[in-house]
Order: structure tokens, then sequence, then C-alpha cells
């Protein structure tokens, strides 16, 4: 049995530390959310949402300690609040959109024949959750696995173990039964074994793509389903005609918020040659202004990266980049220490032949680029392994509807980036992973069609 333990990116403690659950203790657990859920999924609907809905009060009652909490796991600084806007936002949409999603869809009927499709519960949903939106991005998976009538096991990543233990507790205190949602702390092998004994009906994983991979052969002849989201490499496009002042704001902290740390961040972008000097001019003022330090001071507006060697990854793509010629525009800040904490950084002169264009960074660097027009524009924007996201910029709707036709990705956003609509459907493409979360498709995900055919005679 494997020790789980969460370092603090700030000062190198332990924040946590506790045995991965051995097989057989899974298996048991695993086995009373499947018995749960019989009666779980028996209760009227508008019971399973009041009970979600109570959970996420639960939660939010907690925030001022969470807050602070996520600030020493994984280094996001205090003064952002923590996740429970978004928290709130994603859970009272589902809930609003359950009762219409989830109806049966009538079909026919007469004096012989009633048919209609029922959307069923998968039956035990397995949510695999990330570390650096720890709240947000388990809740897509959560809050509308319960309410379709799911049971759920949650394994959380180890550098934010404790949010597990929050969301547990916070939606056995709204009801959910604490057999129906278990949060179990899980090696790699024996998630995998789980996974291969077909212990879940659904999986939906959120992290890497070796990650995704992991999971899919874990899955491979059992014929369980397996929703992911794994890397990215976002792009942001500045348009002729943009509004410069806005673009620039906006894809900056796209870029650097949560340290760059954000599934659907900005990596790279592409700016018109008629802007491009005046977006870096202003873009390099603009990640100046950062304060990196201690994300438990209210001052600070850049904490470390959550761990060592993520914040590794980015410097040496950045030094592999400026060795070919690329150009970094921000000094190194007082706070950077070669460690955790890391300066953000804004690269000018960069090509895809870059790992930092290629490859996802995760921290908080991003690359500039001219291009002549949308051609250009769209060629590189889909010159990437990825597609979760894509940020265009214009005042002209239908040509950014036009562009986004031809981009290469899951979500076109329009004059806005690194936003989950919980209306729309989180999705991606390529080596992104498959699935979709939220919406009314996120209903469909954790639920499986089952077709009533009832002849009412028999003769």
């Amino acid at each position: 049995m494997s020790e789980i333990r969460c370092i603090s990116p700030i000062d190198g403690s332990v924040v946590v530390a506790r045995p991965s659950v051995g097989l057989e203790h899974a298996r048991a657990a695993i086995a009373g959310a499947r018995a749960a859920r019989a009666a779980w999924f028996e209760r009227p609907l508008e019971d399973r949402i009041a009970a979600v809905i109570a959970g996420m009060e639960a939660l939010g009652a907690v925030n001022k300690e969470i807050v602070p909490e996520l600030a020493r796991m994984m280094g996001r600084p205090v003064r952002y609040g923590g996740e429970f806007g978004g928290v709130e936002e994603r859970i009272r949409h589902m809930a609003s959109i359950a009762a219409e999603t989830l109806a049966d869809i009538e079909v026919g009927e007469d004096t012989g024949f009633r048919r209609y499709i029922r959307r069923v519960p998968h039956g035990v949903v397995f949510v695999v959750a990330p570390w650096n939106y720890p709240y947000m991005t388990a809740i897509n998976t959560i809050a509308p696995a319960l309410i379709a009538g799911n049971a759920v096991v949650l394994k959380h990543a180890t550098q934010t173990l404790l949010a597990g233990d929050r969301l547990a507790a916070a939606f056995h205190a709204g009801g959910v039964p604490e057999d129906l949602f278990v949060n179990l702390t899980l090696d790699h092998d024996t998630t995998s074994a789980l996974i291969a004994e077909r212990q879940f009906d659904f999986v939906n994983f959120t992290g890497s793509v070796g990650g995704g991979q992991a999971m899919e052969r874990a899955a491979a002849g059992t014929f369980t389903g397996v929703g992911t989201e794994l890397g990215g490499k976002d792009p942001g496009y500045v348009m002729d005609d943009a509004d410069l002042g806005a673009a620039v704001a906006t894809l900056v902290d796209a870029a650097m918020y949560n340290s760059g740390q954000c599934c659907c961040g900005i990596e790279r972008i592409y700016v018109h040659e008629s802007l491009y000097d005046e977006f870096v001019e202003r873009a390099v003022a603009t990640i100046s202004d950062y304060r990196l330090g201690n994300p438990l001071d209210a001052d600070t507006t850049m904490g470390p990266m959550a761990h060592l060697r993520f914040a590794d990854i980015v410097r040496r793509q950045t030094a592999a980049a400026v060795a070919a010629g690329a150009t970094a525009h921000i000094a190194t800040m007082d706070a950077d220490d070669g460690g955790a904490y890391l300066t953000p950084q804004l690269l000018t002169g960069v090509t895809h032949d870059m790992e930092v264009m290629r490859e996802e960074s995760f921290g908080p660097v991003v690359g500039v680029m001219k291009v002549s027009g949308d051609d250009e524009a769209v060629a590189l924007m889909n010159d990437s392994r990825y597609g979760l996201t894509a940020s265009l910029w214009t005042p002209d709707v239908e040509r950014a509807a036009r562009v986004g036709d031809r981009v290469e990705t899951g979500t076109i956003f329009l004059n806005r980036a690194d936003y989950l609509d919980p209306g729309l459907c989180w999705t991606g493409v390529k080596d992104t992973g498959r699935g979709g979360g939220l919406s009314v498709i996120g209903y469909h995900n954790l639920t499986r069609p089952k077709s009533y055919h009832l002849k009412k005679v028999t003769s």
C-alpha cells in the first residue's frame, strides 16, 4: 500500500499524507455505492436535485476555509476567492435543465401501443478529478451524475486531496447518502485494476494525455464508456479590426491566471500584422505588473506553480525557444526562486518549430506571432495536436463564425476566453480527448437510452 502525499508549492511542506486504499477496500466501497444506487434512482428527481443543491450550499458555507487551503495545496492566490462561484453556476444550470433533459421521449401512443425512450443512469460513475480546478472540474460530472440517478466514486488528484474530502462531506451534509457518493484515495495501479475489472459503468477523466491513454487502455475490452478532457494548446487570434485593449487584457489574463495552469488557458496568440507591435507592447506592460509571491498574501497576483516539475517544463521550453531565436520580454522577478515560483513570460520571434508553440506548457508563458490574415491564422491555429478552445477577436460576428467553422477545436470564443459556459457542451478534439460535459449533452453522456415498446393488447 503506497502513501499519497500532497506537497505544498509554497514551501515544500506536507499538506496531507494518507495511505492509498487497497483493492479489496475499494471493491467493497464500490459495491456499496452500487447497492445504494437503486434506492437513490427511485427517489423523485426533485428530491435528488434538492440534495445536490443542499450539498452545494454546504460547500459554499466553508468556502472561507477552502480558499487558503487551495493556496497551500496548489498555489492559487487567496485574492481570487476560490471556485465556489463557478461551482454554483454550473450546479444551478444543470439542475434547471434536468427535468426537461431527462424526461421520456415520447415516440407515439394509440389504442394499441405506447412507445417511448427513457434516459436511465449508467450505474456507478467514476470521476478522476484534476488539481488545477479541483472543485469546478469535479463538479462538472459529480452534480449531473447524481441528479441523473447515478452513484459516484471520486478519485481526486494527489495535489488536491483535501478537495475530495470537502466535496464528499458537503454532499453528505446535503443529504446525498454516504455510501452513494464515495471519495477514495487511490494509486494508479489500483485505479487501472478497478477499471479493468469493470467495477465502473462510466469513467470520466480530466488530466494529461498520458493519463487519458492509461484510462482507455485499462477500459479496453470492457465496453465501459470513457470520457476524457486532456491536454490543450489553446490559441487566440486578434484580427485587424479587434478592440485591442480588450484583447490584450483578456488574453493576458487567460494566459497567466492560475499561473497558466488552466485547461483552456491561452498558450499561443496570433495577431494581425497591423496590430502586432502595439499588442506586444501592451501585453508586456500588463504582464510586468504581475506580483509573483506567496499566494497567502492578499497582494499576490501570481502564486507558485503547483509543483516544481511543472515549472521545470516551462523553464525548459522557454530556454529552448530563446536558444532557437525567440525573445523573452519579461525580466526575472525577485520572487522567482528557480523552483515553483516562476516569472510569467511573453515570447516573440517564436515559430511552430519550437516546443513552446507545439506542446502544452501549462504554465505562465505565451508565444505571440504576427499573421497576415485569416487564412494564415487558421492554418497556425490548426497546426496542433490539441483542440479544446480558441479565442477570436473582432466586432464582426459573422466573420468570427466563418473563421470558427474552420478551426479544429471544441469551443469557439468571440471576444472572450477561458470560460466554461454550463449551457454549452465542454468537449475537445484530437489529443484533447473526447466526450462532453455539462449542457444537455452532459446528461446524455451520464445516462443511456432505454427503449419501451409497449403493446397494450395481445389480440
